[in-house]
């Protein structure tokens, strides 16, 4: 088991490294050899950022109160990736996608990636420069940086999505925007829910 473990993380963090390179070989590669191991991994880094937030989000050290966050967002992050896992899994078999919901898995859980990366930069300006922010040139500068970085990862986040359909689910690109315009709306309104029980301002996806 532990050698499982050492390597997942070797290949998790090879494959982090072609997802920036190379992301559409790595995905190829990844769903006709990969394995649920490297869960782990990218499991352990969802878990650091959420351990992160719970100090940066709590205004005392309280162990009772962190504790009580980090299990509450965990459990979130848990339910929302299965919820959105199936959802995307048996939307795209509805569209004629063929492909085993262990390839899901692993293609949506890499799209996690830029969804840390963003996670972790909002927590890092968070604590460097807490709200409310200046109108002045420092921070309208600020504010480009962060929309620019943004638009970035949302771009890697969508393009990760794509091929998670392509290559985990064998479909073309008009069935995958059939199962966007499904899959979307639903997950807008699992959003909007989730926002109203104080769980997620911004979901975890």
């Amino acid at each position: 088991m532990f050698d499982a473990i050492l390597v997942a993380f070797y290949a998790c963090s090879r494959r982090i490294v072609g997802l920036v390179n190379r992301p559409y070989e790595t995905y190829r590669a990844m769903m006709e050899k990969s394995s649920l191991w490297e869960l782990f991994p990218l499991g352990v880094l969802v878990g650091l950022y959420l351990a992160i937030s719970s100090l940066v989000k709590t205004a005392a050290f309280r162990p009772f109160v962190l504790t009580r966050h980090f299990i509450k967002t965990s459990g979130s992050v848990v339910v929302t990736f299965l919820f959105v896992t199936v959802l995307l899994w048996g939307v795209a078999r509805l569209w004629g996608g063929r492909g085993a919901y262990k390839h899901i898995v692993l293609g949506w859980a890499y799209t996690l990636i830029p969804t840390c990366c963003w996670f972790f930069f909002t927590s890092i300006l968070y604590m460097v420069l807490p709200p409310p922010r200046t109108t002045q040139m420092t921070g309208v500068s600020l504010s480009v940086v962060f929309l620019t970085i943004s638009a970035v990862l949302l771009f890697w986040k969508i393009i990760l999505g794509y091929l998670t359909l392509r290559f985990g689910m064998k479909m073309d690109l008009v069935k995958i925007l059939l199962t966007v315009c499904v899959v979307a709306p639903i997950i807008g309104l699992y959003s909007v829910g989730m926002y109203r029980l104080g769980i997620f301002r911004i979901p975890f996806l």
